[in-house]
C-alpha cells in the first residue's frame, strides 16, 4: 500500500508483519508457505502470529491517535510471554536487548519493540487512518502527525471523501 521507506531497525519486522494483510482485498500472505518462511512460523503458529499481529495494529492505531479497530489480546499481554537478555559485547562494552530465544517470531518482535523504546522511534511507527487500511508506516514527518500511509491514495481519498461531505457542487 505504501510507497514509504521501511522503518528503521529492528521496527521493519513489526512494520513488515503488521502488512502481511491487505484489509480492502482480504489476501493475508501469511497463508502461503513463502509469507510464513519469511518470518519463521510453522504452519501450526499461524494463529498466534495473527493475534500478534492484530495486537500490534491496535498499538499502531493508538500511535496515531485512532480506536482499535477491533477487541485483541493487549500487545503488553503478549510480550510479557518473550523474555529478553541483557548481552554486552566483551570487545567495546556495547549492551543491546535480545530475545532470550532468537527463534520464536514474539521474541524477535519484543526485542524490536525494546530497541525501538530505547532508540525513541516506537511512537513514530503508526497504522494509517483508512478503516479499509490500516498499514503499518513510519512517520518521518517532522511533528510526526502522519495520519496515512500513503498520502497519494488514502489521504487522497479522505480528503476527498471530507471534500464530498461539506456539499461541494
Amino acid at each position: 500500500m505504501s510507497e514509504r521507506s521501511p522503518a528503521p531497525g529492528g521496527l521493519d519486522l513489526v512494520q513488515a508483519l503488521v502488512n502481511t494483510v491487505d484489509l480492502e482485498s482480504g489476501a493475508d500472505s501469511l497463508d502461503t508457505a513463502e509469507g510464513r518462511t519469511r518470518f519463521g512460523i510453522a504452519e501450526g503458529g499461524v494463529a498466534e502470529a495473527r493475534e500478534l499481529r492484530e495486537s500490534l495494529r491496535v498499538a499502531l492505531l493508538a500511535h496515531a491517535g485512532h480506536p482499535p479497530h477491533r477487541a485483541v489480546t493487549p500487545l503488553g499481554e503478549l510480550l510479557a510471554a518473550a523474555p529478553l537478555v541483557l548481552t554486552v559485547a566483551a570487545s567495546d562494552g556495547s549492551a543491546a536487548l535480545a530475545p532470550a530465544d532468537p527463534r520464536p517470531l514474539l521474541s524477535r518482535v519484543a526485542a524490536a519493540v525494546a530497541e525501538s523504546l530505547i532508540a525513541g522511534t516506537w511512537m513514530r511507527l503508526k497504522a494509517c487512518e483508512a478503516a479499509d487500511c490500516h498499514w503499518a508506516y513510519y512517520d518521518r514527518s517532522p511533528a510526526g502527525r502522519g495520519r496515512w500511509c500513503s498520502m497519494q491514495v488514502c489521504g487522497a481519498r479522505a480528503k476527498m471523501r471530507r471534500y464530498r461531505g461539506k456539499g461541494a457542487p
